[in-house]
């Protein structure tokens, strides 16, 4: 049977970067890995990120959001079945931040995928510096994502005061409480916090084998519930400045809806560059960060609750003024 592990983590919290790292890992003992991008939106930026991967011992496909509720879950099925006869060692699914984990574990008890795979290690990644108050829905998504992860990871520990990461700690327990679920998260036991590059083989080894656990918690129907959404802009120009400027407006300002994340690609001109290339943006309420990458493409993701597309456009249009 072939292995298939979830990584989960709420918007932002840094999934991709744990996922390129665990998969170079597995890769350099010699496994086959697919990789299947699990999105919430129509198109998928994440995708792009890990394009460095594929080579002879990984391959990726993408699951795109898009439709309803019903219809993301069959093209999940689907996939996994036509990735079920390609012959991996391991499959590593990573989800977008606002995935209901049901989701995974409902596919993998329905026939074929039963007899094709065994369910491995379910990974939460969790931001050292979470914010301390998050929606009732957003509260509830990062409890079902802890409430049956075998290892929790904290992300952003070098960046994070030991108030902070403890503060974190305690969110994550107040979730699973408030999710009337009586697990409760330690570091040290369940939660693996250290700098990401200090991970050693067994720290790895430690994820590839920790499994999962069956935790009850009450759950919330987030197809009736309509929580979030997400907005996409393309060919937006602006120079880094302004974008940075810009994305950190549209995060603050309560005109533009609750947005938790803002994500994609732009164009990049400036001379700190060099050439013409590509700029990742990466924004979220604690940080905003932009670097070069090689390869992209013109748009910009908004995340999150109730959202104004006008308002935040506005934004990106002029950088400073919404």
């Amino acid at each position: 049977m072939i292995k298939i592990d979830l990584i989960t983590g709420f918007l932002g919290s840094g999934k991709t970067t744990f996922l390129k790292k665990y998969a170079a890992w597995l890769m350099a003992r010699g496994q086959y890995v697919g990789i299947l991008e699990n999105d919430f939106g129509a198109v998928n930026v994440d995708m792009m990120l890990l394009r460095d991967l594929e080579g002879e011992r990984c391959e990726l496909e993408m699951v795109s959001g898009g439709g309803d509720q019903e219809t993301h879950r069959r093209r999940f099925r689907t996939k996994l079945i036509a990735m079920g006869m390609s012959g991996y060692d391991r499959v590593l699914v990573e989800p977008s931040g606002i995935y209901d984990v049901d989701e995974f574990f409902d596919a993998l008890h329905e026939e074929p995928l039963d007899r094709w795979y065994e369910i491995g290690s379910v990974i939460a990644v969790v931001n050292a510096k979470l914010e301390k108050e998050l929606p009732q829905a957003a509260e509830y998504l990062l409890a079902s994502e802890a409430a049956c992860a075998g290892c929790v990871l904290i992300s952003r520990s070098r960046e994070a005061s030991m108030e902070e990461i403890r503060g974190t700690e305690e969110r994550l327990n107040r979730a699973l409480e408030r999710a009337q679920c009586k697990r409760r998260l330690r570091i040290g036991r369940e939660i693996l916090c250290k700098d990401w590059e200090g991970l050693t083989d067994e720290d790895f080894q430690r994820c590839s084998s920790c499994g999962y656990v069956p935790a009850d918690y009450e759950k919330m129907d987030l197809g009736e519930n309509q929580a979030f959404d997400s907005l996409f802009f393309m060919n937006v120009q602006l120079t880094e400045e302004s974008l940075r400027r810009a994305a950190e407006r549209i995060l603050g300002d309560p005109a533009c809806g609750s947005v938790f994340r803002l994500k994609g690609f732009v164009r990049s001109q400036g001379a700190e560059h060099g050439s013409e290339g590509w700029l990742e943006l990466n924004a979220t309420r604690q940080e905003t960060a932009l670097r070069p990458i090689q390869a992209g493409q013109e748009i910009l993701i908004a995340i999150g609750e109730g959202l104004n597309k006008e308002k935040i456009e506005r934004y990106l249009q002029g950088g400073t003024e919404g």
